[in-house]
């Protein structure tokens, strides 16, 4: 009866769409999209409103342009968790286990979830640039620095996100993660030259507010934006990006493949 039919083939492409489209239009239905659109509108007000008037008036910024670079690094922080919470659902309610019983690619669930999350993380970038074009966030330095500004932003959201996944992977907990994974997001993002300059902080934590990541992404966003940034600028984040990734995926791939 069935003699006819054609050979059914595996195709990795195929199943890695497959995984993707179900997380996407689990987003949407949830709501999670809708969520990662407002979310930068509460950074935006949050972070621009309280500190406008005193950045303005007694250190002479334009305060738009130099808070917009922390905006889009913690609205892609945010992306980073929302993955680590997907990673952890999916290994917690034995999804993940229940792939690894199938003829599916080993990596095509981890790569579902990356490109599921840089879904949200276009929709959170546009989102954020849209609130920061509102309150004066101009791109003065042209065309092609905002287009290495948004592609390095993605860049950054992604690193995130896969250090982020290898955590869920591993995690018990979802919920007990998100809130450890919020700790050194407000850390980092406090501790950093994204919201106020460097010279704002004691002398004697100058040097890890200067050199820490989130301050060396935020030099080099701000640049892109302002003036076009220079290889000399460009060069230590970039540093930084690549030894994150370095770490990362490599965790993330095992932290994937693994049998509990």
């Amino acid at each position: 009866m069935f003699a006819e039919l054609p050979t059914a083939t595996l195709s990795a492409f195929a199943q890695w769409r497959a995984l993707t489209g179900r997380i996407v239009r689990t987003m949407v239905m949830k709501g999670e999209l809708a969520v990662a659109i407002v979310t930068p509108l509460v950074f935006t007000v949050g972070f621009y409103l309280p500190l406008r008037y005193v950045m303005k008036v007694f250190q002479g910024i334009d305060y738009a342009q130099f808070v917009m670079p922390i905006i889009v690094l913690q609205t892609m922080a945010f992306t980073m968790m929302s993955n680590a919470q997907l990673a952890a659902l999916e290994s917690v309610t034995g999804f993940t286990t229940r792939l690894q019983t199938m003829p599916i690619g080993a990596l095509v669930p981890l790569t579902a979830r990356i490109c599921a999350g840089m879904v949200r993380s276009v929709t959170s970038l546009t989102a954020a640039l849209l609130f920061g074009h509102m309150i004066g966030f101009r791109f003065v330095a042209g065309l092609e620095q905002a287009v290495l500004f948004c592609a390095f932003s993605l860049a950054i959201g992604t690193v995130l996100a896969i250090g982020a996944d290898t955590l869920g992977s591993l995690s018990k907990n979802p919920e007990s993660l998100s809130q450890a994974l919020t700790l050194p997001t407000l850390i980092f993002g406090m501790l950093s030259c994204g919201f106020v300059p460097e010279k704002s902080f004691p002398e004697w934590i100058q040097p890890f507010v200067r050199n820490q990541p989130i301050s060396q992404f935020s030099f080099a966003l701000a640049d892109m934006a302002h003036n076009g940034v220079t290889w000399q600028v460009l060069w230590v984040p970039l540093a930084w990006l690549g030894g994150l990734a370095i770490a990362f995926v490599p965790l993330a791939v095992w932290a994937s493949v693994r049998r509990a």
